[in-house]
């Protein structure tokens, strides 16, 4: 067999452009959504310039454009919003106050039960809502035990990848491949047709991730054990030999490192603006909330005296906060901090919290850092905040931002039953094809917001932009490469790279290229684009298509080696306070598990030998 031909222009450009599209999609400092456009636009512009005729019947441009009112998008838009009333009612309390009382008789059984049960309601429900729900409950666990919470919580959120897996609605990767692969010529699959599959499969990992994975990872510390940033408030006391007194506060400010007064008072009762010409007088006392460090250094600076309340302190005693406490506060996909910029997150005004630090990714910036105020929060953030017992708690019964703050008690309104019983019925109409899932999360929508379970407010913020134009960029991108004859070509290198292999390492290496590219770029992008592929491979080969399809999905849900891979992934990372080599220390054995008994289960199955 000798190497493929070089394709016709229009296909070699689509490839160049989705090899460029891929790219972009790992460039953190290029939001995904931007990257999307720019890829979505240049591939019309350029079909506009240069047209594609096909057998007399020219490629239109705005073709691409039909993702915005693809099928498979409104499902996953409809089904992200039903997601988001889950997590605004508390649907899904009653099974974390299950879990916590569970957890208290048996810990050993009760992390495999958590396991199996996150696997089991990911399969219906997008996991974030599910991991949003164990994670306080795990959090309340290593508070009240003791024990390190870096053994557990990586695991759950695996769990719940695998769950995501076993139907056709668990996660949108698995409903745009579904769903692509039907707009091909693909008979479509029902919602449990490969739940058997994952299932086998998904037992073998979760027993790994039960005994085997707490024992690969070290220690971690989960960004609440991070005291070195808290905030506190105290006096500084200007004596008659501060060489601060008759400067101006502008001056004083000069002489340290960016301190921040809040106010001055001087005397009983008068207290003054804090303008930068104010003149020091002896007596002065000024406000100013930092670090225990910060505070001795400024004390130092101004030769003052420090005071907590009207208590003063010597250089041997400790600083305290009040009433004060930390907590942790999750940036989720349909919270208001979501897509914000620090600088305008207003979390003293509108929450009365101050942020003491904030992780992403494994890295942690202070307060304090530079340029902190502009970086944008993404969803999976974590934030350590400081503030009242009774504004944090109002914080988390308002159900706006997920606050982890040791305590097992979760967001629970009369909604609740509602939105479960909306969620019930959108999956049995789909699961037994009374209506199509678009449709059916379409009516369960417009049900939340008729009933007033969910807002219209609440409802958008359910929606990801980042989502919706990837979808749709990857959707152009899939139907170019189809009608150019791109997919064509990758399947003939493909299948040229792989000649002589027996059919189920053909499938093998499908499923391994979708793992590879799922762990490095977006799922739902690597899932699109491989879809036509596959079906290309299957159909040179002259074997069924649905193994290919399935390898596709299976593949692009693997997403368990690198914490950038999936959401949950880095809201894990960052509420446990794990590095980057963890997930590859847990998610490399776990990927070869399920790539060896997915590859075998599928082999027996469609009898590729």
């Amino acid at each position: 067999m000798s190497f493929p031909d070089i394709p016709n222009a229009h296909a070699l450009s689509v490839l160049l452009l989705t090899g460029l599209a891929l790219f972009l999609f790992t460039r953190d400092r290029i939001p995904l959504e931007t990257s999307s456009l720019f890829v979505l636009c240049l591939m019309a512009l350029g079909f506009q310039q240069f047209p594609y005729d096909v057998g007399g019947q020219m490629l239109n441009p705005l073709d691409f454009f039909r993702g915005f009112s693809h099928p498979a998008l409104i499902a996953v838009c409809a089904l992200m919003i039903i997601g988001q009333a889950l997590v605004r009612t508390g649907a899904l309390e009653p099974v974390g106050r299950w879990l916590a009382r569970l957890w208290r008789l048996n810990p050993t059984l009760s992390f495999l039960a958590t396991l199996f049960i996150g696997a089991a309601l990911s399969a219906f429900v997008n996991n974030t809502p599910i991991v949003v729900l164990m994670l306080p409950i795990l959090m309340n666990v290593g508070v009240r035990t003791g024990q390190p919470v870096a053994g557990t919580l990586l695991p759950i959120g695996l769990a719940t990848l695998i769950g995501g897996t076993s139907t056709t609605i668990g996660t949108s990767t698995n409903l745009l491949v579904v769903s692509v692969a039907a707009d091909i010529g693909v008979e479509p699959f029902g919602m449990f047709d490969f739940m058997p599959v994952v299932a086998v499969a998904g037992v073998v990992a979760i027993l790994y991730l039960w005994l085997i994975a707490p024992r690969l990872l070290p220690d971690r510390q989960p960004p609440l054990q991070d005291t070195g940033s808290r905030i506190f408030t105290a006096q500084l006391e200007i004596p008659s030999s501060s060489p601060v007194v008759g400067e101006t506060l502008a001056a004083a400010i000069g002489r340290t490192e960016g301190m921040r007064v809040q106010r001055i008072q001087r005397g009983e009762n008068l207290f003054i603006t804090t303008l930068p010409d104010v003149i020091l007088q002896a007596g002065d006392r000024l406000s100013v909330t930092d670090t225990p460090d910060q505070l001795r250094d400024y004390q130092h600076a101004l030769k003052a005296r420090l005071f907590s309340g009207e208590k003063r302190l010597e250089d041997d005693q400790p600083i305290t906060a009040g009433e004060q406490k930390m907590a942790e506060v999750v940036v989720m996909m349909g919270s208001a901090l979501n897509g914000v910029r620090v600088g305008e997150a207003r979390l003293r005004s509108k929450y009365r919290l101050t942020l003491l630090a904030v992780h992403h990714a494994g890295q942690v910036e202070r307060a304090r850092s530079p340029g902190l105020e502009q970086r944008t929060l993404r969803a999976g953030d974590v934030l350590l905040v400081q503030g009242s017992e009774v504004a944090i708690e109002a914080v988390k019964q308002s159900g706006d931002l997920l606050v982890l703050d040791g305590t097992a008690e979760l967001p629970h309104t009369s909604r609740a039953p509602l939105a479960l019983l909306v969620l019930s019925l959108v999956v049995a109409m789909a699961a037994t094809g009374l209506l199509p899932i678009a449709l059916s999360a379409m009516l369960g929508v417009v049900a939340l917001i008729l009933t007033g379970t969910l807002s219209w407010r609440d409802a958008s913020r359910g929606l990801s932009v980042q989502v919706i134009m990837i979808v749709v960029a990857s959707l152009a991108l899939g139907d170019a490469l189809m009608r150019t004859g791109g997919a064509d070509y990758m399947a003939q290198v493909f299948v040229y790279l792989t000649s002589g292999f027996a059919p189920a390492f053909v499938l093998a290496g499908l499923i391994l290229l979708m793992t590879l590219m799922t762990n490095v770029v977006s799922n739902n992008a690597a899932a699109v684009i491989g879809t036509p592929i596959a079906i290309s491979i299957a159909q040179r080969l002259g074997l069924p298509v649905e193994p290919f399809v399935l390898a596709v999905i299976f593949g692009a849900n693997m997403s368990y080696a690198t914490p950038m891979a999936y959401q949950t992934n880095l809201l894990v990372m960052n509420a446990g306070g794990y590095k980057f080599n963890d997930f590859i220390r847990v998610g490399v054995p776990m990927t070869l598990i399920m790539w060896v008994c997915l590859t075998a289960l599928l082999t027996w199955q469609y009898r590729l030998w």
